[in-house]
């Protein structure tokens, strides 16, 4: 398994520089990870800085709260790939979800993926603050809405991602979609157990110390 190849190389501080993520996106080139996942505002940035490189460039859409309008999110979405991002990681409604609003929960999503244009989308899902019950309707949504993934968390709220809920996401989606494991992920005995759970992508802040050991 080559570990550097599963991991979005993450930093969403919003304290984050212009020499912090251009040494992010180093740290990233000389690894050869997936992608390097940042906030908005860097997407051109990073995209400068991985010029010729096969690291990727992913960000985030209504983070961390989810709770931004579809309107919002659509527009934030079609600015990244201007921008230059490759991948989305949106955040669900998961107060319309809670309140059983299915409906709300699902156009979001789609309306995200239609303003994709066929770039990779992640749905972040924040397994921490859902019942099982909760995440597996998440799950089925996101699979309804076409998301290429289902991600755990935004690693901003609650415990993060756990084996469990990585193998509880696995099994609610179909053969084809993905799901990504995201926050507490810092070591590779993390990443190997997430992996051996079912996911397929990781998001660490810690990607250098996961592939160095």
């Amino acid at each position: 398994m080559e570990r550097a190849k599963l991991i979005d190389h993450t930093l969403l501080k919003p304290i984050a520089t212009k020499s912090d993520i251009a040494h992010l996106c180093q740290e990233a080139r000389t690894h050869h990870f997936c992608s390097v996942c940042v906030n908005p505002f860097w997407v051109s940035f990073a995209k400068e800085q991985l010029a010729g490189s096969d690291v990727k460039v992913c960000t985030v859409i209504g983070f961390p709260l989810g709770a931004n309008t579809t309107a919002v999110k659509v527009f934030e979405t079609e600015n990244a790939i201007k921008n230059g991002a490759d991948e989305i990681d949106m955040v669900i409604n998961n107060g319309a979800l809670k309140a059983q609003d299915y409906q709300t929960v699902l156009e979001d999503i789609r309306s995200v993926r239609q303003a994709c244009l066929g770039h990779v989308l992640k749905v972040i899902i924040e397994t921490s603050q859902l019942s099982n019950e909760e995440k597996v309707k998440a799950c089925e949504l996101s699979a309804q809405a076409d998301a290429d993934f289902v991600k755990t968390s935004t690693g901003f709220i609650g415990t993060g991602a756990t084996a469990e809920d990585v193998a509880l996401m696995r099994k609610s989606i179909p053969i084809h979609m993905e799901v990504k494991a995201s926050g507490g992920v810092r070591t590779r005995e993390d990443f190997d157990k997430m992996v051996a759970a079912g996911a397929t992508r990781i998001g660490a802040s810690s990607g250098v110390k996961i592939v160095e050991g």
